[in-house]
């Protein structure tokens, strides 16, 4: 049994995929040999949820930056998905250099201390590119100092069977002696190359009742009337995979590059998606508990690492250490 430490943890998403024991789209995600023996995260709601679905005791909300090392427990894998609002491309007069941006040393901060044999890092596909790969490269080469052999790869969410086009780059370090005696790791192949999960998985209808979820006819409106210099109303086909859900469902816009449904073309009537759909949308089984608001629980549902892409994660790493 690996145990398993888990930093920005949110509602759990990396989590589930780390412990498996799931079903997804009619699929059995099955149970890997890890025990999640604590999680931290900054957002009450967030852990409340995590709460909810895991083992309560090991659930923590705080600030990373003022948790001691000391207080976290010896662990053989160490997951952290550091936040990436700083590194998005979709707004890019975010400061690359902020506070936020620098999470990423407090994870660098617990993996040297707690030495664990394997981490695994997650961040959007932009800290790939920011200021011509400089902040990449600084993120890899302080994990590398702390005494691990880092490998990254932008993978899409799509291609592992969550129907969601959702590029993430996944860093993955092994400790220098398990690397010297193992070799290098290999990321999972894909398993849904051209035979991507569609919308279809999570929405099996357009047309539902609940009226609060429609778009005003005024927002339609706003949409038919406003410059044509960006991507509006972006309605998704079922047949194929989501674009990428994000944090501010609960204020997703028809102005915006943001995924919506049109569920009568003939009327102008398009909706949002519901709480159940959009986790659906990232691979949460519907068992899956949130806590708070529709608002909070959309907040977490956007965050999180869609569980099916980190369980073929965790399914590799447990191969590697164990070959």
């Amino acid at each position: 049994m690996y145990n398993v430490v888990s930093l920005f943890c949110g509602c759990g998403g990396v989590d589930l995929g780390t412990v498996g024991g799931f079903v997804f789209n009619k699929k059995e995600y099955a149970k890997h040999p890890c025990k999640l023996v604590y999680a931290c995260d900054i957002d009450p709601k967030a852990v409340d949820s995590h709460k909810l679905n895991f083992d309560a005791e090991n659930a923590v909300c705080a600030d990373i930056c003022e948790v001691e090392a000391d207080d976290i427990p010896e662990c053989d894998i160490l997951t952290g998905g550091f936040p990436c609002q700083s590194f998005s491309t979709v707004n890019p007069t975010k400061d690359p250099f902020d506070d936020r941006a620098n999470l990423y040393k407090q994870m660098v901060r617990i993996v040297q201390a707690k030495q664990p044999k394997v981490f695994v890092a997650e961040n959007v596909k932009g800290m790939m590119t920011l200021h011509k790969g400089a902040i990449f490269k600084r993120v890899i080469s302080a994990f590398e100092e702390a005494g691990y052999k880092t490998f990254h790869s932008l993978l899409n969410a799509a291609d592992y069977g969550v129907p969601q086009k959702r590029e993430r780059v996944l860093i993955v370090g092994i400790r220098n002696d398990i690397w010297e005696q193992k070799g290098d790791f290999i990321f999972p192949a894909k398993t849904h190359e051209g035979n991507w999960a569609p919308l279809s998985v999570a929405v099996p209808e357009l047309a539902i009742e609940e009226k609060k979820y429609y778009f005003s006819e005024r927002a339609v409106q706003g949409m038919k009337n406003a410059k044509n210099n960006m991507k509006r109303g972006l309605a998704q086909n079922l047949n194929e995979p989501c674009l990428t859900v994000t944090s501010h469902l609960a204020k997703v816009s028809l102005n915006s590059r943001d995924p919506v449904l049109l569920v009568d073309p003939a009327k102008e009537l398009y909706r949002r998606f519901t709480p159940l759909e959009a986790a659906r949308i990232q691979s949460f089984p519907d068992d899956f508990k949130f806590a708070g608001t529709e608002t909070t629980a959309y907040r977490q549902i956007g965050n999180a690492i869609p569980p099916v892409l980190f369980w073929h994660i965790t399914d590799e790493i447990i191969k590697y250490l164990e070959k």
